[in-house]
Parts: C-alpha cells; structure tokens; sequence
C-alpha cells in the first residue's frame, strides 16, 4: 500500500498528493515526488512504473524481492537494493527495501520490514537547504539510515556473546552454550550478506565515475561507506571472537571429559585392589599360605584399607579425586 506520496520543490514540502496527480508535479522545475510503499500489490507498482518510467528489470527485481543488496544504474536513473535488519525476540527479520531513483522522483518499495522511514522524512524536511540537492539527497538520507540500524543490532549480539563468554568460563559449558554461540555466528553472517555486498557498490557512489544524479553528494555517500566499513570490521571481529569461544567451549569440554575419566580410573583403582585380594583368597585351594591362619580375615581387611587409604592420599596430591 502507500504510505506516503509527498511532492518538494526547491528543498520544501508542497503537499501530499494522490497518486495519480503524480504526472501533474514531477515536470515542474525544481520539484521532485517522493512515493513510500509498504509490501505492495502488483498493480501498485505496475502504476508507479507507468508514472515514473521505471526500468522493467528493475520493477522485475522489486516483484520477486530477496535480491542481494546492489546498485544498478539504469540510463538516468538509479535502481537500489538494501536489506534492512531488524530484532525480533531472539531472532533476526531480514526485510528488504527497493529505492527508484531519478531527477524528479523517488520511489521506496519496503517488504517484510516493520520499521519505516518516517524520521528518516522528517530529518529531510528539516533540513531545506540540502533537501534543495533534490531525490539523491534523499536516496543519501535512506541509506544512512539503513546502514545506521545495523549498529543497534550488532551491539545487541556483542551483549548476547559477552553472555555467552561468561557462562563459558564459569564452568556452565554444555551443549546449550555451543547451540548460543553457533546461533550469533548465524546472526552475524546474515549481517554480512547485507553489508558486504552494499560496500562494494557503494565505491560507485563516491569515487571514479560517480552517476549525474549523485553529483554533488559524493561526501554524504562516502560517509555511508565509512560507516560500513565499521560495520564489517565489527562484524569480522565478532566473528573471530565467536570461533575462538567455540574453541575454548570444546577445549573445556575435552578437559571436564578428562577429569571424569580420571576420576573413574581413581575409584576404579580403588575397588581393583580389594578385589584382586579377595579374588586369591576365594580360589579356595587346599594348600594356600595363612589359609588357616587365625589372624587371616582381620589382617586381609587391613591390608585392603591400608592400600586402599594410600592411593586415596595419592590421587588426591595428583588431584584425581
């Protein structure tokens, strides 16, 4: 559906407008129309290709969704994909934004995503004097907030492993603490599949042969690219940390194994050495040493007790038991 259908001239807000008065303001000197729609029909968007001219491929790509983050030019026109991040409970809603832009228009296809871009409208509207720069501007202003909704939900699964880790070292490593671990990997490389592809396309925007319609913004856009690169080293070192506490969660796991099967060889030692002397007396042969004798029993039981007392002593000093 449409949210909202807003046209600017020279930086301003003019007035919310029908959509299909749209024709009657993008050739107006100075004035843009900014459309926003949320998960919409086919014919929506078959009606915003026909006011806007919009590329075939590029509306194929914005009825299909789940493509890879990109930018793609399309003659004057720009055609860009961005997957937006959200936190849902405990788990991550990977929605998707589709961004048509041209020098009098600008259309956001958002799908699966629950947050919108209404501050993102505000912030642009108070802001007159670099609205003037007309739809890049705004295209500018979308993907910054994008890219800066990433960091929210990276510090969230920077939390969820500093969790993790101390569990791990207070000796409360299981399963659970393995599944909790390979679960951050997970969210982390769904962040990965939505920054690394953007920074590669970002380059387009602020460096070598930058499009007409950007022209002018080209710090904006590369302050976009430096915040994701902070995004992905942060992912990268999240990463490391993650496979190093796996690591370390299977090496305790090894050593809390090591020490159970210490302490059974212990007590095992311990129950051998009253059985192997039991067992040589209860061969009953006829001709046996002290098999008559009358002190036999008493001193057999303090034999096994005494053995039994020292090795007790000498597991413990090892630390066995």
């Amino acid at each position: 559906m449409i949210i909202n259908c807003v046209a600017y001239q020279d930086g301003r807000r003019l007035a919310q407008i029908p959509a299909d008065q749209i024709h009657l303001y993008i050739n107006k000197p100075g004035c843009f129309v900014w459309v926003a729609l949320k998960d919409p029909e086919a014919d929506e968007l078959d009606a915003m290709q026909a006011e806007f001219g919009l590329h075939d491929l590029a509306v194929e790509d914005a009825h299909k969704g789940h493509q890879r983050p990109k930018i793609e030019e399309y003659g004057q026109s720009l055609f860009v994909v961005l997957h937006m991040i959200e936190q849902s409970g405990e788990d991550l809603n990977v929605g998707e934004v589709c961004i048509f832009v041209g020098g009098n228009y600008v259309l956001s296809v958002r799908q699966r995503a629950t947050q919108g871009f209404a501050e993102v409208r505000q912030r642009c509207e108070e802001e007159p004097e670099l609205l003037q720069h007309g739809s890049a501007y705004v295209l500018y202003a979308l993907m910054d907030a994008v890219v800066d909704r990433y960091f929210p939900v990276l510090d969230a699964i920077s939390t969820k492993l500093e969790s993790a880790e101390e569990r791990i070292f207070a000796k409360q490593t299981e399963r659970g603490s393995i599944e909790a671990l390979y679960c951050i990997k997970q969210k982390l490389m769904t962040l990965r599949h939505a920054t690394e592809p953007l920074l590669e396309a970002m380059g387009r925007l602020h460096g070598g042969r930058v499009p007409q319609l950007c022209a002018g913004l080209q710090d904006y856009f590369r302050d976009v690219s430096d915040h994701l690169v902070r995004v992905n080293q942060s992912i990268d070192s999240l990463r490391d940390m993650v496979t190093t506490a796996i690591s370390v969660s299977l090496s305790l796991i090894t050593l809390q194994e090591n020490e159970v099967t210490k302490r059974l060889a212990a007590y095992g030692a311990l129950v051998a050495v009253p059985t192997l002397i039991a067992g040589i007396y209860g061969m009953n042969f006829e001709h046996m040493p002290e098999i008559q004798w009358q002190h036999g029993y008493p001193v057999s039981l303090l034999v096994m007790a005494v053995i039994d007392f020292y090795l007790f002593y000498r597991f413990r000093r090892a630390k066995w038991l």
